[in-house]
């Protein structure tokens, strides 16, 4: 990855994940998460002003992460690929893409005392799949799987994956309850699927504010 300052090889069970760190800097780092079928390299050029330094992470079957043999990708397993980097990197600020936002409002409930700060913008995978979980007796094709990424099987399954409200919502609550900041997480997208909605209305999410300027609110922190 030519952007990268170095790469760091963290384990996450059977996968092998690459950590970016794209700048140098002093003090709480800012971990970037990227979109569906994207990659590290693909954040890396997101205008942002941050004084700490900034990492970027690549999902399993994305970027320069192994690609599992036999798929089952979630939005779960994800996000414990961000919970592998977090224990490397300690406690972090996050800003998310599509799906990566998603993501970050996952950690942030997960584990609310290493996330100082979450801000989801639009990108790739934002929307994810039915509201609620459905069944199907489509075969989906994927294609050739030579493990290259991004794995056609995560771009299928992260695409469906279910994004009830009240699911996301309780994400919310768990961050605003355990991790001591006011507005743990920010809302800077345009595009406002259901889930996004649910959050947006709940206490301790901002709103009608930019990426920058929430970023500089947790930099403050």
């Amino acid at each position: 990855m030519s952007t990268a300052l170095k790469t760091i090889s963290l384990q996450h069970n059977r996968i092998t994940l690459a950590l970016h760190q794209l700048r140098e800097g002093t003090g709480r780092p800012l971990l970037l998460l990227h979109g569906l079928g994207e990659s590290a390299e693909n954040i890396a050029s997101l205008p942002i002003s941050w004084a700490g330094p900034v990492w970027a992470l690549d999902f399993t079957g994305h970027g320069q992460s192994t690609v599992p043999r036999g798929g089952g990708y979630s939005c779960e397993v994800l996000m414990a690929d961000v919970d592998v980097a977090l224990r490397h990197l300690g406690e972090a600020t996050i800003l998310g893409r599509g799906l990566g936002g998603y993501i970050a409002l996952l950690i942030a409930g997960a584990r609310p005392t290493l996330v100082r700060g979450a801000v989801i913008i639009d990108g790739t995978g934002l929307v994810g799949g039915a509201v609620h979980a459905t069944s199907s007796s489509e075969i989906p094709v994927a294609g050739s799987r030579v493990g290259t990424t991004p794995d056609p099987w995560a771009l299928i399954e992260l695409s469906r994956d279910a994004r009830p409200p009240s699911y996301a919502v309780t994400f919310t609550h768990l961050a605003v309850t355990s991790s001591g900041l006011d507005d743990p997480i920010a809302v800077t997208c345009k595009v406002t699927p259901q889930w996004v909605e649910a959050i947006r209305a709940e206490a301790g999410v901002m709103t009608d504010i930019t990426m920058q300027e929430a970023l500089d609110i947790y930099a403050a922190i």
